[in-house]
């Protein structure tokens, strides 16, 4: 029911006006589209979208994905989510294996040790850091750690990261995309139900069916000796390792964060040296 599901809440949340249509006088029942609506955008019967709601087709075409992203406004991301919803048997895998760094993504954090960086895995386990991401946030991830229980669960999170909400839900949201592209993967579904279960937010945003990919996020964070700080995250990924991040905090040059980083970087050298 995940596919019918999203398309319902991209249905409820467009107007006629956004999808250029000219509302029909008299009182509306639904707060955004029709079915009947998105259907005739879309250039198919009404009976075959209900279907597609109600979970009674659960396989589409590119060329359907595509005339129902154009029909419902989605974005980039969320054409994605709806091809991978539209064809959940096509990614299966060995979901229980290590998981082990690509050296690729290594190497590049290694260079960049000027800036806070830390490399996820899937269900965003945390691989490798660097120390100035422990500086950063205050806390040191072992590998293996979930990041995103760590930021969604931790009160320690909520106080350094002054735009949590933001930031939290934009998780959530990179959640709902990973396990769109991963179904089968049990500890995931495993650790989404577990999260939704312990904060009342994390539902929330859940049933809003919102889908991210983590890039171009900006974090702001209230440091104790730094004082604030604020950076615009960047994901990167290799075509060969596509379950891997490396997740990077970029400054602006010559930016109050930018010039405080370097005395940042040599506080957390001596403390890795003990």
């Amino acid at each position: 029911m995940a596919l019918g599901a999203f398309l319902r809440s991209r249905r409820d949340r467009l107007t006629p006006a956004q999808a250029g249509l000219h509302p029909v006088p008299g009182l509306r029942r639904v707060p955004g589209l029709r079915k009947e609506e998105v259907a005739g955008l879309a250039g198919i019967s009404p009976d075959h979208y209900s279907r597609l709601e109600q979970g009674r087709q659960r396989t589409l075409s590119d060329d359907l994905c595509e005339a129902l992203a154009l029909a419902l406004n989605l974005t980039d991301v969320e054409r994605k989510h709806l091809r991978s919803l539209a064809d959940p048997g096509s990614r299966r895998g060995s979901w229980d294996r290590p998981q082990q760094p690509e050296p690729g993504l290594l190497r590049v954090m290694t260079a960049l040790d000027h800036l806070p960086a830390l490399l996820l895995g899937r269900r965003s386990d945390v691989l490798a850091t660097n120390a100035l991401l422990a500086e950063t946030l205050g806390v040191t991830f072992e590998a293996g750690t979930s990041f995103v229980r760590w930021l969604l669960l931790d009160e320690a999170a909520r106080a350094r990261i002054v735009n949590w909400t933001d930031y939290a839900r934009a998780a959530v949201g990179a959640l709902r995309y990973e396990l769109g592209r991963y179904p089968h993967d049990r500890a995931l579904a495993a650790l989404i139900k577990d999260l939704r279960a312990r904060d009342p937010d994390v539902d929330r945003w859940w049933h809003d069916q919102g889908v991210t990919d983590r890039t171009s996020v900006t974090k702001r964070i209230a440091h104790p000796t730094g004082g604030p700080l604020e950076f615009g995250v960047e994901a990167v990924t290799l075509p060969q390792s596509s379950d891997q991040q490396l997740v990077i905090y970029t400054v602006e040059p010559d930016s109050p964060t930018a010039r405080v980083l370097p005395l940042m970087h040599s506080s957390a050298l001596q403390a890795a040296r003990g």
